[in-house]
C-alpha cells in the first residue's frame, strides 16, 4: 500500500507533521518518466471529520528536450495542498461530485485518506508543455542533425 493512503486511526488530533514516500508507479505516474521515489513533507490538522494537508512533493522527472532530444532530469518541489471532510458528513454532503472537482478538497470514508490521485495531478502539472534540458538550448541543426550544443555544425548558412 501506498505511504500517500493515510490511515485516519493512527493520526494524532490537532496539527501534525508527516514524511511520506511511494514509488512514482503507485501514484499512477508512468515509470518511464518518473524513475525515481516521489516525497511529501506535510503539515496536518485534523480536526473532527475534517482534514488540511499543506506542504510540497519532492521529486525528479525524466525528460526529453524538445530543441536537442536528450534525456535530463528536472528536479521538482512543488507546493501541495488538500482539504478533506468525511463523506456523507455535515450540510454538504449532496454537493459532493461538485466539491470533488475542487482542486483542493477531498472527502475520506473515516478511515483513511487518499491523496494518490491529488499528487499525481499535482506533479504532472508542473510538467513543461515543451521541456528543455536547459535555458539556452540551441537544438539541432535542421540539416544535418548535428547537436549545435556541442559545436557548431558545417553547413552552409
Amino acid at each position: 500500500m501506498s505511504d500517500f493512503i493515510m490511515d485516519l486511526a493512527t493520526l494524532p488530533r490537532g496539527a501534525s507533521r508527516a514524511l511520506l514516500e511511494s514509488e512514482a508507479v503507485e501514484l499512477g505516474l508512468p515509470v518511464g518518466q518518473w524513475p525515481w521515489k516521489v516525497h511529501a513533507e506535510l503539515d496536518l490538522d485534523l480536526s473532527g471529520e475534517q482534514i488540511s494537508v499543506r506542504g510540497k512533493l519532492v521529486a525528479v522527472a525524466q525528460l526529453e528536450c524538445v530543441r536537442c532530444l536528450r534525456d535530463f532530469e528536472l528536479p521538482l518541489q512543488v507546493p501541495f495542498e488538500a482539504y478533506a471532510e468525511r463523506s456523507g458528513s455535515g450540510r454538504r454532503s449532496g454537493d459532493e461530485k461538485v466539491l470533488e472537482r475542487d482542486r483542493f478538497m477531498l472527502f475520506h470514508d473515516g478511515r483513511r485518506l487518499d491523496l494518490r490521485e491529488h499528487a499525481r495531478e499535482t506533479l504532472l502539472l508542473e510538467i513543461p508543455m515543451a521541456p528543455r534540458c536547459r535555458e539556452l538550448c540551441r537544438g539541432l541543426c535542421p540539416r544535418c542533425g548535428a547537436d549545435l550544443n556541442e559545436a557548431p555544425c558545417s553547413c552552409q548558412d
